[in-house]
C-alpha cells in the first residue's frame, strides 16, 4: 500500500473506480442483454482491473486511470440524446476519478520518492 502524499486520493480513486466497474457489471442484470449493454459490462471489467490497479504503486495504472474514463464520458456525452440522472452519476464519478487520479499523478511526478 502507498503511504505518501497523494495515498488517500489514491485510494479514494481506486475505490471510487472499482465501485463503477461492479456497478456497471452488475447493470447487466437489469437490463436486456444487447451490444450496448455488453460493452457496458466490458467496460466495468476494464475499471475493476484498473481499480484494483490503482491500489499499487504503478505510475501506468495513473495514466489509464485517467483516459479510460475521459473517453468513456465523452463516449457517454456523444452518444446519449439526453442523458437521465444514471448517466450523469456516472459522468460526475469518472469526472471524480479523473480529477482525482491527475492530482495524484502530479504529486507523484513532483515527490519521486513516492
Amino acid at each position: 500500500m502507498a503511504n505518501g502524499p497523494g495515498s488517500l486520493l489514491r485510494h479514494a480513486a481506486a475505490t471510487l473506480m472499482c465501485l463503477s466497474g461492479v456497478a456497471q457489471i452488475a447493470a447487466l442484470w437489469l437490463r436486456e442483454l444487447t451490444g450496448t449493454a455488453l460493452v457496458d459490462g466490458l467496460l466495468g471489467t476494464v475499471y475493476l482491473i484498473t481499480g484494483i490497479g490503482l491500489f499499487g504503486l504503478s505510475r501506468f495504472s495513473l495514466f489509464v486511470a485517467i483516459v479510460i474514463p475521459a473517453v468513456a464520458s465523452g463516449v457517454l456525452l456523444y452518444t446519449a440524446p439526453l442523458p437521465g440522472q444514471v448517466y450523469l452519476l456516472r459522468i460526475a464519478v469518472d469526472a471524480a476519478i479523473v480529477l482525482l487520479s491527475t492530482i495524484v499523478l502530479w504529486q507523484v511526478r513532483h515527490h519521486p520518492s513516492v
